[in-house]
C-alpha cells in the first residue's frame, strides 16, 4: 500500500457489552490450532442434526413424565401434545432438509428471512450449546458462520457506497487493520471500531445502514449474528488468534475485498 493510498476514516464507538467477554474463562495458554478454528461446513450440519434430535427427544421425555398428570386434566392433552410434537419434529427435519439443499445445491428456494437470516440463527444458537457440551464451540461455530456466508452471499445483494457498514473490533494486528482501512477506502465506505457493545447496535441504529461486513472472532460473531442478522443483512468475517483471543488478530483481507466489492461495486 502505497502512502498515498486512500484510506477509509475510523471511527470508535462505545456500547454496552464488553466485545471479548465470551473468552472471560481463557487460561492464557495458547489456543488449539494456532488460534484457527477452521472446520469444513459438514462439522456443524453435523452437530445441527444432533441438536434437532436432542430437541425432539427432550421434548417427548417431557410429555412422557407429564402425561399421567395431564390426562388428568383432559384425557386428550397428552395425545394432543404427542400430535403436535410429531408435526413439528416433521417440520423441522423438512426445514433441514431445505437448508441442506440450500448450502450443498445451490438453489435458494426460501426467502432469507425462512433461511439463514430466521430460524437458522436461532438452529445456530441451539447447536453451539450442544458442541460446548463436547469442548468443540469454537470449530462447530467457525462452520456455522461459514454456511450463513455462503448462504447470504447468493443473495447477490447491492447496495450504495453510503449504505454499508464495516465493522471492526479493536484487537486487530496493525497489519490487518491496516489492510481493512485500505480495502474500504477503495470502496469509500466508514469504519467503525466496535470497543464494546452488541455489535455496534448504537452505530445500526444511528447510521441506519442496508448492509454490514463485520469482523469477530467467532463466539462474539454468534453473538453478532443474533443481534443484527435478522434485522438487516451481515455478512460474518472470522478472525485467526495466533496470540489469543483479544490481540493482534489477522483476517482474510481477500474475502473482506469480495464482499466489499460484492455489496458495493467497482472501487475507485
Amino acid at each position: 500500500m502505497t502512502s498515498d493510498s486512500p484510506r477509509a476514516q475510523l471511527i470508535h464507538i462505545e456500547t454496552d457489552r464488553r466485545l471479548g467477554h465470551e473468552w472471560d474463562e481463557w487460561d492464557g495458554k495458547p489456543l488449539p490450532g494456532n488460534g484457527d478454528f477452521s472446520a469444513p461446513p459438514g462439522v456443524f450440519l453435523r452437530y445441527a442434526g444432533l441438536t434437532l434430535a436432542l430437541v425432539a427427544a427432550g421434548a417427548a421425555a417431557l410429555i412422557f413424565v407429564l402425561a399421567p398428570r395431564l390426562a388428568a386434566v383432559a384425557a386428550v392433552l397428552p395425545s394432543g401434545l404427542w400430535l403436535a410434537l410429531a408435526v413439528a419434529t416433521a417440520l423441522a427435519w423438512l426445514w433441514f432438509a431445505v437448508l441442506l439443499l440450500s448450502f450443498y445445491g445451490k438453489v435458494l428456494p426460501l426467502p432469507e428471512g425462512w433461511l439463514e437470516r430466521g430460524p437458522y440463527l436461532r438452529l445456530m444458537s441451539l447447536t453451539s450449546h450442544v458442541a460446548r457440551a463436547f469442548g468443540k464451540r469454537d470449530w462447530v461455530e467457525h462452520a456455522a458462520i461459514d454456511v450463513y456466508n455462503t448462504l447470504a452471499e447468493r443473495r447477490r445483494r447491492r447496495v450504495g457506497k453510503g449504505e454499508l457498514l464495516v465493522l471492526i473490533p479493536r484487537c486487530l494486528s496493525k497489519q490487518a487493520l491496516d489492510g481493512v482501512l485500505a480495502i474500504a477506502g477503495r470502496y469509500e465506505v466508514p469504519v467503525f471500531v466496535a470497543t464494546r457493545g452488541q455489535l455496534a447496535r448504537r452505530v445500526i441504529r444511528e447510521r441506519r445502514p442496508r448492509a454490514v461486513v463485520a469482523v469477530a472472532c467467532e463466539r462474539d460473531m454468534m453473538t453478532g449474528l443474533r443481534d443484527v442478522a435478522g434485522k438487516l443483512p451481515v455478512l460474518g468475517l472470522t478472525m485467526r488468534l495466533p496470540n489469543g483471543p483479544c490481540r493482534d488478530a489477522m483476517l482474510d483481507l481477500e474475502t473482506m475485498e469480495r464482499w466489499v466489492q460484492s455489496l458495493v461495486g467497482a472501487g475507485a
